[in-house]
């Protein structure tokens, strides 16, 4: 049995004429400023590659050269991140993106899709969207869709994700090698989660760690969402706890949340890392800013964002075979982090 060739990419193309991948895009829309020789030499390594664009999918679709970006919070600056990368491939190949932001909920989450495919977007980035599998899928079959944030496996759509459970495993271990034991986690507990979204695998992640330490018992799982205010929330009942039931260190499950949790514990007196160790997500950039500075998990948002790109690029060339990426992270120790102190731990 004869082994498949590989479908050649636009990538291809733009190797083996000695060209950008942007000049290869501007051949195939007949943009303007295309010498004769560029479009020359770009049209011949198609024809030696045997590259096809799939003309007649970008027919149905109105050969738009924009992608749609999904998402749902605005106030995540993690998912601006995102759309860094993902507009800098798509700049690179002539595309457009255009952002589309719905209210929580799953109607207003498919009436906005539903308004991307209407207006003949080429494909979709959704980040983080909700609800069951089975609707991607049945989205997936009608659009080449690439979903950021959640895990696969999945057949008609690809997926970019943090490596969540080692991401989890770096924190509570960072945090055990200083020496906590009282180890809680900010665990959106929502319960519209799907098993493959990420705050279900990091809560997973965080419990398995918990467990490998013999910590099963101090498993804690703060309640509420990653968002600003929710943070503020859990802040605040981490506070009211008596002395002896607040943990000594938390995981704040991203940052966004980490931050509304650092706001409402030191409006209560409670200082960080001195009296509670504190650990993000995504490492945002406020994180980093020096009267913060938010030990975190790095997970590399512009390479996601461009990872997601390329897949769903290669997808609207013609790619049907799913493919699930992991992103591994990086732990970025700060100042929010530091061994308890004694009066802590002995309360």
């Amino acid at each position: 049995m004869m082994e498949q060739l590989k479908r050649a990419t636009i990538s291809d193309v733009a190797e083996h004429a000695g060209v950008s991948r942007a000049a290869v895009s501007k051949v195939l829309r007949n943009a303007y400023g295309v010498s004769p020789a560029m479009r020359t030499k770009v049209e011949e390594s198609m024809t030696l590659l045997n590259y096809r664009p799939l003309a007649l999918a970008r027919g149905m679709r109105g050969n738009s050269y924009t992608l749609g970006v999904f998402l749902v919070d605005l106030s995540n600056t993690f998912f601006s991140v995102l759309v860094e990368g993902i507009r800098d491939v798509a700049e690179e190949l002539g595309y457009q993106v255009l952002i589309g932001q719905a209210r929580h909920g799953l109607d207003a989450q498919q009436k906005l899709i539903e308004a991307m495919i209407d207006r003949r977007m080429d494909g979709l980035l959704l980040i983080a969207p909700f609800g069951p599998n089975e609707e991607l899928e049945k989205l997936g079959r009608s659009i080449p869709v690439v979903v950021l944030g959640r895990h696969g496996p999945a057949q008609y759509f690809d997926t970019v994700a943090s490596d969540d459970i080692a991401g989890s495993a770096l924190i509570v271990d960072h945090l055990v090698s200083l020496g906590h034991e009282r180890i809680s986690m900010l665990a959106n507990t929502q319960p519209d989660s799907e098993p493959g979204m990420p705050q279900t695998v990091r809560r997973q992640g965080y419990d398995t760690a918990m467990e490998k330490h013999g910590l099963a018992e101090h498993i804690d799982h703060v309640p509420g969402r990653w968002g600003y205010e929710s943070g503020l929330e859990a802040g605040r009942s981490i506070a009211n706890r008596p002395l002896a039931k607040r943990p000594t260190a938390l995981h704040g499950g991203a940052d966004v949340a980490a931050l509304g949790a650092f706001t409402s514990l030191f409006d209560a007196g409670i200082r960080i890392p001195a009296d509670i160790s504190l650990v993000g997500y995504d490492n945002v950039p406020s994180a980093s800013l020096p009267p913060i500075g938010l030990t975190t998990v790095d997970q590399s948002g512009v390479q996601m964002g461009r990872q997601a790109a390329e897949l769903l690029l290669s997808r609207i060339e013609g790619r049907s075979e799913s493919e699930h990426v992991l992103i591994p992270p990086k732990l970025i120790v700060r100042k929010t982090t530091s061994k308890p102190s004694p009066q802590v731990t002995t309360s």
